[in-house]
């Protein structure tokens, strides 16, 4: 197995056996199994160990947890991860290449060589590409609202979105906000029809259906947007937006052919392996129908087995 700390000319190139790329709830899984069977692994997460999960109000449906807040459940994950002996680093993965003998997994900060590889990635949040939406992203702009609803107390804010997500972000953001507005494109939702008619009930949640946003309004913060519903705009004052519209896979850091499905998943066989040997693939990274925490953690664990032979 590699030593963690290896040198060679000039240049530091640490050598590992197993790489995890992400640290959400697949990848954390994925280190406990892996670890657990002696590997030497090391978990790559450029954000917040627990990924999107970390970012949840409240989980409700994780077994042995009645409810549980995401980054309680997160820092549980990861405690016993490291516990099993994963080690963590909180770099980005910029570059994964094949190698003659294994992998170069290149960081903002390092260059690693690793036997196998387990992408655990997750996804990268979908944007409008709106005007203004960059420049005012931090400033009203949201596309977290676990993480930025507190600073919008007693203030009117708008959510965008019609799924499971958008709704969750509605019932977070109505405890704090003045007023929520839900804007959905189509008339339909995504979300169970239960969890609409529950935001319906709520008195400071407006429901609107098929309508867009078109135009972002602010200097140095937003203060306003603009809402098109069949042709006709309409000016709504609002101090933060929450867009919760979606997620792409995140793979261009991927330098070698990966078999993706249509939509741009990774496919993978029982074992979680990819078409490259020596890859594996587990979480919203993969192609399938249903996505949960307890799923992600099934992969996870599946991917970590499959690197000992399993």
């Amino acid at each position: 197995m590699f030593g963690i700390n290896c040198f060679f000319g000039y240049n530091k190139i640490m050598k590992v056996g197993v790489v995890i790329i992400g640290g959400g709830p697949a990848g954390l899984s994925a280190g406990i199994f892996a670890s657990r069977a002696g590997l030497n692994v090391v978990c790559f997460e450029k954000l917040a160990f627990g990924g999107q999960a970390s970012l949840s109000y409240e989980i409700v449906n994780y077994p042995g947890f009645e409810a549980i807040s995401g980054f309680d459940l997160a820092q549980k994950m990861h405690n016993q991860a490291q516990n099993m002996g994963v080690k963590f680093l909180m770099e980005e993965v910029v570059a994964l290449k094949k190698l003659k003998n294994g992998f170069s997994v290149k960081t903002n900060k390092a260059t690693y060589q690793a036997e196998k590889v387990i992408i655990a990635c997750g996804l990268r949040t979908r944007k409008l590409n709106l005007e203004n939406e960059k420049r005012l992203t931090g400033k009203g702009v949201s596309y977290c609202a676990s993480c930025d609803g507190g600073f919008f107390k007693g203030k009117p804010v708008v959510v965008v979105g019609g799924g499971n997500t958008a709704v969750m972000d509605v019932n977070y953001l109505s405890r704090l906000a003045s007023k929520v507005y839900l804007i959905n494109r189509s008339e339909t939702f995504k979300a169970g029809q239960f969890a609409i008619e529950k935001l319906k009930k709520l008195k400071n949640v407006e429901i609107i259906t098929n309508a867009n946003v078109v135009k972002l309004n602010g200097k140095d913060v937003l203060t306003s947007i603009i809402v098109n519903k069949k042709g006709k705009n309409k000016t709504i004052d609002v101090a933060g937006i929450f867009f919760a519209i979606g997620s792409t896979p995140n793979l261009d850091f991927v330098k070698f052919d990966l078999k993706l499905d249509k939509y741009g998943y990774i496919v993978v066989d029982a074992k979680m392996q990819t078409s490259e040997q020596n890859v594996f693939a587990c979480g919203d990274i993969i192609g399938k129908n249903f996505r949960q925490i307890v799923t992600a953690c099934a992969e996870g664990a599946t991917a970590g087995n499959s690197c000992c032979g399993g």
